[in-house]
């Protein structure tokens, strides 16, 4: 069982992140910075993911003194093609029209990072969408923020319980932070002050 001993911040601002994290009882806080989030062309995507979670570790190396600091990146893959964030209602309505009806992948990077060593892992989720009808997407964009998230949805939103036909692997993994993996490496982890 893990218990705490150092403080932990997560680099992040995702709201379902700090909602993982509570979930699973771990005191934290959230610190932010800005990192460039681009990446080598030739990269798969769970090395995508896991390379910008490792950027974002390294922009805290100087921070981690005493500290656990936990980032992450979550990316969709459909058909080798990798799916952000949408940049607007347009993009976002191509990414879920591409979505629908078919299955993609979802890649979550972590990099846990304390007194300057790193630790990173990832996990893939497969997820399997019903047809979605014009109507709906339009629907999911206008009441729901797609804007933030990779692949133009949230699992956990109104899509979520619409679309979503099944998924293989870790739900929490495709919202954004494998807990089950987390919990794992916090527990497997001997880092002292």
């Amino acid at each position: 069982m893990y218990q705490q001993r150092l403080p932990i911040i997560l680099a992040s601002k995702s709201p379902r992140r700090q909602e993982l994290l509570s979930a699973m009882n771990l005191d934290f806080k959230v610190v932010l910075k800005e990192v460039d989030e681009s990446y080598p062309e030739e990269l798969l995507p769970a090395e995508i993911a896991v390379y910008i979670a490792e950027k974002k570790a390294k922009a805290f190396d100087e921070d981690s003194k005493g500290s656990i600091i936990i980032t992450a990146d979550t990316i969709v893959a459909y058909n080798g093609e990798i799916l952000g964030k949408p940049e607007d209602a347009h993009h976002a309505t191509e990414m879920l029209t591409k979505l629908s009806g078919t299955n993609h992948q979802v890649y979550t990077g972590v990099s846990l990072i304390c007194n300057g060593e790193m630790r990173s892992f990832y996990d893939t989720t497969e997820v399997f969408f019903n047809d979605l009808s014009p109507e709906q997407i339009s629907y999911y964009i206008k009441n729901y923020k797609p804007m933030d998230k990779a692949g133009a949805y949230g699992i956990q939103d109104w899509i979520g319980m619409i679309a979503v036909k099944k998924i293989i692997g870790s739900y929490t993994n495709v919202m954004g932070l494998p807990t089950e993996k987390l919990y794992k490496a916090l527990a497997d982890q001997n880092w002292t002050v």
